[in-house]
């Protein structure tokens, strides 16, 4: 399977644009709920949920630049805002890489594995893609929990009511 460079960026685009819809309203919430710890869920509170999914890009896509991964500590970012900063971060690292590869790359099996890989050797796109399904999984997490919370989230789906 092939993917075009430009289908890869939109769609890595259109996810953090769905993540910035969940830092909205988690925003709305009093403080206190960012670490509330939600029974359940492998991240127990909304803030670790959201660190782990940009912690997840940021791992990946630094273990294709064979790039040494960075600590990423829930702690770190004790408000919403710290996650936004965060998230604008790892969108502009992961759209830099994009962007300096051509389609052929993009598409072509990495040829040396980065320490502490997880699986069989893909190719960026393919784990780009990998990013954002994940992304996506801990998404829904994090809508679940602020319904638990009793903060029901607005639609966050890539297709939506305006």
């Amino acid at each position: 399977m092939s993917f075009t460079k430009s289908a890869v960026r939109s769609l890595h685009t259109w996810t953090h644009e769905r993540f910035e819809a969940l830092l909205d309203h988690a925003a709305t919430l009093p403080p206190e709920l960012l670490t509330r710890e939600v029974a359940g869920f492998g991240k127990a509170c909304l803030r670790d949920q959201l660190v782990h999914m940009l912690a997840s890009e940021s791992t990946w896509i630094r273990g294709l630049e064979m790039l040494p991964r960075l600590a990423w500590r829930g702690s770190d970012y004790p408000t919403v805002e710290a996650i936004r900063g965060a998230r604008r971060e790892v969108q502009a690292a992961t759209q830099a890489y994009i962007d300096r590869l051509d389609e052929a790359e993009l598409n072509r099996e990495i040829g040396q594995l980065p320490a502490n890989w997880v699986g069989p050797p893909r190719s960026p796109a393919f784990i780009i893609v990998h990013v954002t399904t994940h992304a996506f999984h801990h998404k829904g997490q994090v809508v679940a929990m602020f319904r638990l919370l009793g903060y029901p989230a607005p639609d966050t789906d890539l297709q939506r009511a305006e």
